[in-house]
């Protein structure tokens, strides 16, 4: 095995497997042989892996978490750890680069309630080899899990946009989203300033927030709908609460926003969801109620 680490907080792997000779077995009542030039070749490259991997992960110093950290990683594929308050709490791999990945994370985590990005760092190791048959990061993953190490793989801390069919998920406190709720105070900065579509504008504040809000016909034949709103922004930055009750004035009253505990979403139609956080709709931050419930009583 070879490892070369980089900077304190990164590392190439190489596998050289370790391989184990195991004394062959008969079946019961044959006649034993003498075996002393034969044995029986086992190879677990599976295993040899994972231990690699997690040995040449301990030997690295955490990085925090910072755009300049990340910046100075090579273009590799690989495996990498993050880690909150020193302690080891996510397993991930990177398909395409570690900077690309870790990147994701760092903005994601920049747009979060009850965390501080100070408190984040990072291990990397570069994967010579394409692992990904194999699953790299579940070998590890298994080997951490057991002592309490990758307690936000279990947790939903990876998953980007749940689907429209988890929106009525009820999320149970341990939740990464419950416990790290989406920071609706959150800035937007840079807005494209002057009059635009509505098109436009939901597709730049689409990009810039660091938690996903998906909406009706986005990326279909029918976004065009929102060509027809035509808005004028005035000022360089607003906050996603300030940005959510301002698109939602601009729509017919038959559309809501509804914001989860990690995301926010927008249809033309009713929404319910145990765990909604709170409503938009005309323009109006309506906290969730009985009134909102779809088995409440409505006046006639």
């Amino acid at each position: 095995m070879i490892i070369k680490p980089l900077q304190g907080r990164h590392a190439t792997s190489g596998l050289l497997s370790p391989v184990k000779v195991m004394p062959i077995t008969r079946p019961k009542g044959a006649q034993a042989l003498p075996l002393e030039n034969h044995a029986e070749f086992k190879l677990s490259i599976t295993k040899a892996l994972g231990d690699q991997l997690a040995a040449a992960l301990k030997t690295l110093t955490p990085a925090p978490l910072t755009e300049e950290n990340i910046s100075s990683l090579p273009g590799h594929k690989g495996v990498y750890q993050l880690y909150r308050h020193d302690d080891p709490v996510y397993i991930g791999k990177a398909d395409v680069t570690l900077g690309q990945r870790l990147r994701k994370h760092l903005k994601k985590l920049s747009g979060r309630e009850n965390i501080h990005l100070e408190w984040m760092s990072f291990k990397a190791l570069s994967v010579d080899e394409d692992f990904a048959a194999v699953a790299p990061e579940k070998l590890l993953i298994d080997r951490f899990q057991d002592s309490g190490e990758a307690p936000w793989n279990e947790n939903g801390f990876g998953i980007n946009d749940p689907g429209v069919e988890r929106d009525t998920t009820v999320f149970g406190d341990d939740h990464f989203d419950q416990l790290y709720p989406a920071n609706l105070g959150w800035v937007i900065r840079d807005l494209p300033q002057g009059a635009q579509t509505l098109r436009s504008f939901l597709k730049f504040v689409k990009t810039a927030l660091p938690y996903t809000f998906r909406y009706a016909y986005y990326r279909t034949k029918k976004e065009s709908f929102y060509d027809q709103f035509v808005v004028t922004i005035e000022q360089p930055e607003m906050t996603a609460d300030e940005f959510l009750r301002f698109v939602s004035a601009q729509l017919p009253e038959s559309w809501q926003i509804m914001v989860l505990p990690g995301y926010a979403v927008m249809y033309p139609k009713e929404m319910y969801s145990q765990s909604a956080r709170k409503h938009y709709i005309g323009g109006l931050e309506l906290a969730p109620n009985l009134d909102l419930l779809p088995w409440s009583p409505k006046p006639h």
